[in-house]
């Protein structure tokens, strides 16, 4: 540690927001004077941890496919945004910095056209076979520009996952299921898995870049019936017999990419049988050593159980609970970890947030920093995904939101986008999560902590109440921390830097708005 001043007096700042400059078209927010009444007070015991934050992640899902063929500035706008971890001259962030990039391998709905029976042609996707049965690796090019722009900005893990088997295998010949069955066949289980080791293998000799994931599965509890996108369902013994086929193919490659299971379409899956009878008790059923699925043995299966926190959002203090069940069953597993891997605001939300109608305001912002803040705190996740990064919808699922238009158009960040980059852009992979709690007792100021492996002290504090909130940071005795950064996302900003003025180690965070504060230990 570096010789200096204890951080419960640290010097912070008082972070009122007031826009004293617009420089980069963000504000640069300074504080105006202190908040009546007495402050709250955060403490953080480094000393105690819990779970390794691997990454942040987001999807090239569906947009990317035609946004990656725009003309090169705002293709490379649009990859900063999501990848950049940049700092400019006069201290604005150029992105959030994800540290993990999810590449949708597509089952041939593109080429088959009106004829795929997904209405929708933004959610049809190429697949990498060619039409003579071979492979053509300069297929999907707008997505293998954005895996390639990741990697150019610093993204160090990728992630395949197909929403179904390519068309060629499936039992209806479609890129989605008829009533609710399944869609592949036993006998294609190996072919399928060939084919997803295939590419793998034909990504890395086209671009260098490596699948360390590839996750077989997406959502397998829903019908996948209704021509919406991709997918299909499956029991959990068919999940369990192409992971087992998968596990052989990558091996026979000499590939290292592991797999990961299940992608479960809301997270009660994973620890109950809930509705879903046979594709549920995922948690049991694949890494119970007892489990005629069990799967924990095979060699390149990652001791990791992923979900989605779909549906299960609102109200808070249920969706904690929830959390706590899933985190404690996890636990019981020794070495299993939970992997959050896709969200975006779905539903009514209990009549919170409904999904529908694109939002760049403050109002999603909020909403999304607090469901992380429930997944990494209450459910104990070490990776946390966003679905689909770029959209051209009427809805509340982009990061960043661009004209529905294949060949050029404008785009814009969203305040999701800032508010997820208030934890991806400095919770690195490493990072431990550390003990964090708030005398004010209220869901209305939510706080955590994390200690990256430079040894930087990360405090992220959402404050969705109306009124602004007196704090002051705490560290546990003995420690001591350097001078300090902070990070404003709001109304008004986006993760601006907080010009810190004045001294008392108390500081002001602004209603309905996320603070990063980022120390040197």
């Amino acid at each position: 540690m570096q010789n200096s001043q204890h951080l419960g007096t640290l010097f912070l700042g008082l972070l009122m927001a007031a826009s004293v400059s617009c420089n980069g078209g963000e504000p640069v927010v300074e504080t105006v004077g202190p908040a009546g009444g007495p402050a709250v007070t955060i403490r953080i015991d480094p000393s105690k941890k819990y779970q390794t934050i691997r990454n942040f992640g987001g999807s090239d899902a569906w947009a990317c496919q035609f946004a990656g063929n725009w003309p090169l500035a705002k293709k490379n706008g649009i990859a900063d945004l999501l990848f950049s971890t940049d700092t400019l001259a006069d201290g604005h962030l150029k992105g959030i910095g994800l540290s993990l990039w999810r590449f949708n391998a597509g089952g041939g709905t593109t080429e088959q056209g009106e004829a795929s029976g997904i209405r929708d042609e933004w959610r049809r996707a190429e697949s990498f076979f060619a039409a003579d049965g071979g492979y053509d690796w300069n297929k999907q090019a707008g997505q293998m520009w954005f895996l390639n722009a990741a990697k150019e900005r610093g993204v160090k893990e990728f992630l395949l996952f197909p929403n179904t088997p390519p068309v060629q295998f499936t039992t209806n010949g479609k890129g989605f299921a008829t009533n609710g069955q399944p869609n592949l066949a036993s006998q294609q289980f190996d072919k399928f898995a060939g084919y997803l080791a295939d590419v793998i293998d034909g990504v890395r000799k086209k671009t260098g870049i490596t699948f360390q994931y590839v996750s077989p599965a997406n959502e397998p509890q829903w019908d996948w019936s209704d021509g919406g996108q991709e997918g299909t369902p499956y029991f959990n013994n068919q999940v369990a017999a192409i992971t087992r086929s998968l596990s052989a193919a990558l091996l026979k490659k000499n590939l290292p990419t592991q797999i990961n299971v299940a992608e479960a379409g809301q997270i009660e899956y994973l620890y109950s049988e809930h509705n879903r009878p046979g594709r549920a008790s995922q948690i049991t059923a694949f890494f119970d050593k007892n489990s005629t699925d069990y799967i924990g043995n095979l060699p390149n299966v990652v001791p990791a159980i992923s979900a989605h926190s779909y549906f299960t959002t609102s109200p808070y203090k249920t969706a904690v609970e929830k959390r706590k069940q899933l985190a404690n069953a996890v636990a019981a597993v020794p070495g299993l970890e939970y992997w959050q891997t896709e969200y975006c605001i779905l539903g009514d939300n209990e009549g919170e947030i409904k999904g529908e109608g694109r939002d760049l305001s403050i109002t999603s912002g909020l909403y999304i920093a607090r469901v992380i803040h429930n997944d990494l705190v209450n459910a104990n996740a070490t990776t946390w995904h966003w679905w689909i990064s770029v959209s051209p919808y009427d809805y509340k699922d982009g990061l960043v939101y661009i004209d529905k238009s294949k060949t050029d158009g404008q785009y814009q960040s969203s305040k999701m986008l800032w508010a997820l980059g208030n934890f991806s852009r400095f919770v690195r992979p490493g990072a431990r999560r550390v003990e964090a709690s708030s005398s004010l007792g209220t869901d209305a100021l939510l706080v955590s902590s994390y200690l990256n492996t430079n040894n930087e002290l990360v405090t992220v504090i959402v404050n969705s109440d109306n009124e602004e909130k007196e704090v002051q940071l705490a560290l546990g005795s003995g420690q001591q921390a350097g001078a300090a950064k902070a990070y404003e996302t709001s109304a008004q900003s986006d993760l601006a830097p907080l010009k810190m003025i004045g001294s008392g180690g108390k500081f002001l965070v602004k209603g309905r708005s996320i603070v990063t504060v980022v120390n040197k230990m």
